[in-house]
């Protein structure tokens, strides 16, 4: 992760259709396996996603059980939980110019540890 990228913290649902698609092309068999677990500054364990792009570093708030409903109800995969072929390619002719990345999570150094104060702001 980019140390000067903006840190964003915000629910899938308030994310504009544009990156949800993006996050679709990095996650295309489902976000469940993926989640992060962290505690925030109340001390409440939370869970989200990590996704970045050539500008930002988001997580995306979700629980495991809110992951695999997204999943469920979304029309883009398919019954087994996996990103329709046809999708996946009309995203990635779409998205072809743009970087697009899981978190590493491989790394050698921790995350900073993010702040949510409950809006959808930087972190």
């Amino acid at each position: 992760m980019n140390q000067s990228k903006p840190r964003i913290i915000k629910d899938y649902d308030k994310l504009d259709p544009a990156i949800q698609e993006q996050i679709k092309l990095v996650y295309p068999a489902g976000f469940s396996d993926h989640l992060l677990y962290y505690f925030d500054k109340d001390g409440k364990n939370v869970s989200a996603l990590p996704f970045e792009t050539e500008d930002k570093y988001y997580l995306i708030r979700m629980t495991l059980s809110e992951a695999e409903r997204i999943i469920e109800d979304d029309d883009d995969y398919d019954d087994d939980g996996f990103l329709k072929d046809h999708v996946r390619e009309e995203y990635e002719d779409k998205y072809a110019d743009m970087e697009l990345a899981a978190a590493d999570e491989e790394e050698d150094e921790p995350l900073d540890e993010p702040v949510d104060d409950g809006d959808d702001d930087d972190y």
